[in-house]
């Protein structure tokens, strides 16, 4: 065993495997190749990551998003395009640069989005002076309606009892207060302007 140690140092005992070697095992499936390929290029390529995102947490992630791309891709590696390592890193730049433009996208999305809701599409103003000027027409069309149909409409649509309550409140039949009812509605929409 000793012996088998010391040849591997010598000069003649076996060299240790370069990316070039690893590549096409990692392309084949083989996971150890894999694990040697990820102990070579794990430092430069987070190094490369981490200045481009200067995030040490989103680095890992897009690091490990790498390597999962070096994995799945490198059937497609080319040598006549660059070395190994160039071919990794400019993985690795893409990726980094991707996540930048995901989250300024994001950021964007955002800003766009509170823009939206602090910039109201009406003004106020006006909002609140038609919003009295509603109540008020109401209340000067429910002036108009005799005093039962005021009552029944009163207790039915603001104060929210159901037809057969308003009843038994006024202590008439519900098809009384039902008639009341209709003919008080029909002369506020007539008041207010409203068309069927």
């Amino acid at each position: 065993m000793r012996e088998r140690a010391q040849r591997s140092r010598e000069p003649g005992g076996p060299r240790p495997a370069t990316l070039d070697d690893l590549l096409p095992r990692v392309a084949r499936g083989d996971e150890v190749a894999f694990e040697q390929l990820y102990r070579h290029l794990s430092a430069p390529i987070f190094g490369l990551v981490q200045r481009v995102l200067r995030d040490p947490a989103q680095s890992e992630e897009v690091a490990q998003e790498v390597f999962i791309e070096l994995w799945r891709s490198a059937t497609r590696y080319s040598p006549d395009r660059g070395s190994v390592q160039s071919w990794a890193m400019t993985i690795a730049h893409r990726k980094a640069v991707d996540r930048v433009r995901s989250a300024q996208a994001s950021s964007d999305r955002d800003t766009r989005a509170a823009r939206a809701e602090t910039a109201r599409p009406f003004d106020e103003v006006t909002e609140v002076v038609a919003g009295r000027m509603e109540r008020e027409q109401v209340r000067r069309c429910l002036g108009t309606l005799t005093d039962l149909q005021r009552e029944s409409v009163m207790l039915a649509y603001y104060q929210g009892y159901t037809y057969r309550e308003v009843a038994h409140l006024l202590d008439s039949p519900l098809g009384t207060v039902k008639t009341r009812l209709r003919d008080g509605l029909i002369r506020l929409r007539d008041c207010m302007g409203v068309t069927a």
